[in-house]
C-alpha cells in the first residue's frame, strides 16, 4: 500500500539531546497542568485558544482546525478538568506528548462531574521554548475508580536517539500492508510496542501489548486504513493522523479517526500509543 504523508523532519544535536531530555520533559508535563489549572481559573475556551498553535488539530470528533473551532463557540460555564498520568519526549526535546484522565462539570467547580475520559496532546517546541500543542483527541468512558494527578513516563531508559534518521512513516508502511493484507490485530503484533496504550471510545485504556491485542481482537468487523497520512516527526518519536473505515461483510459499520503515536527504541520503530475514534453517524 502507498502512502503519502507530509513529514517534517525536526532534528537536533543528540549529545545536546540526551542533556535535555529530563528537563524537556518535565516542562511538557508543567505545561499540561498550566493549561488545565488556565481553564480552571478562565474557562475552557480561553485555555485552548492561549496553549494551541495556529495550525493545531483537534477531533470533536471529525478533524478540525483548533482555532477556528474554539473562536466558533460561546463561553461556558462548565469546567473540564484533566491531569496527565503519562508523558513522553523526543531525545531532542522537539515533541512530546501526554495523555491522562479527564472529567466535566456542566454547572462549575462544585458540580458534580457527569463525564469521564481520556486525552492525547502532543506538544511542539515553539522558536520561544515553550510548547503549544499541535494535536488534541480523546475518548470518553464510564466513570474510573478514581482520578488521578500522578504521573509515568517510559520505563525503556535507552533514549535511542536515531542517529541515522530512519522514519517512523517508511516503517508504518509495513503496518498498512500487515493491516491491510491479513487485520488489524496481525499488524499490532508486529508493530505494536510492549508498553503501547491503547485508546478506543467507551473503553478504559489497554496498557500493554497483552491487554491491547485482547481489545482489538474484541472489536467487531474489519478494518481498511486510508492512503493518505500526515506524519510529523521529532528524532526518536513520530505521530500520524489519518482515516479509517470499520465493516462487517458489506456494510460500513463505523467511520473515524486515528491517531498512532510511534517511538525509535532498540533499532527499530514502534507504535507506543494507538487510538481510534469515531464519527457518529448524525456527524458525517
Amino acid at each position: 500500500m502507498k502512502l503519502i504523508f507530509i513529514i517534517l523532519l525536526l532534528l537536533s544535536g543528540v549529545s545536546a539531546a540526551i542533556a535535555q531530555d529530563k528537563s524537556d520533559l518535565q516542562k511538557i508535563v508543567d505545561t499540561e497542568h498550566a493549561f488545565a489549572v488556565y481553564a480552571a481559573e478562565y474557562d475552557t475556551k480561553s485555555a485552548f485558544l492561549e496553549f494551541l498553535t495556529a495550525d493545531a488539530v483537534l477531533f470533536q470528533p471529525d478533524k478540525v482546525n483548533g482555532r477556528e473551532y474554539w473562536n466558533g463557540r460561546a463561553q461556558s460555564k462548565g469546567l473540564l478538568s484533566w491531569a496527565p498520568n503519562y508523558a513522553d519526549v523526543s531525545t531532542n526535546g522537539i515533541m512530546g506528548y501526554t495523555t491522562g484522565n479527564w472529567e466535566y462539570r456542566p454547572k462549575g467547580k462544585d458540580d458534580t462531574p457527569v463525564a469521564f475520559g481520556e486525552f492525547i496532546t502532543v506538544w511542539l517546541r515553539q522558536p520561544d521554548g515553550k510548547y503549544k500543542f499541535v494535536v488534541d483527541i480523546g475518548i470518553g468512558h464510564d466513570k474510573p475508580a478514581k482520578y488521578s494527578n500522578n504521573w509515568v513516563t517510559s520505563q525503556d531508559k535507552s533514549n535511542d536517539p536515531n542517529t541515522k534518521n530512519s522514519s517512523a512513516a517508511d516503517t508504518a508502511s509495513g503496518f498498512y500492508e500487515i493491516a491491510s493484507g491479513q487485520n488489524l490485530n496481525a499488524a499490532y503484533k508486529a508493530y505494536a510496542a510492549d508498553d503501547i496504550r491503547l485508546y478506543r471510545e467507551n473503553k478504559m485504556p489497554a496498557i500493554g501489548k497483552k491487554d491491547a491485542l485482547k481489545l482489538a481482537s474484541s472489536e467487531k468487523g474489519s478494518v481498511r486504513l486510508a492512503k493518505k497520512s500526515v506524519s510529523l516527526g521529532a528524532a526518536n518519536l513520530a505521530y500520524l493522523t489519518s482515516t479509517y473505515t470499520r465493516t462487517d461483510g458489506d456494510k460500513v459499520i463505523e467511520k473515524g479517526n486515528y491517531m498512532q503515536v510511534w517511538k525509535f527504541k532498540s533499532g527499530k520503530w514502534v507504535i507506543v500509543l494507538d487510538i481510534f475514534k469515531a464519527i457518529p453517524p448524525s456527524d458525517k
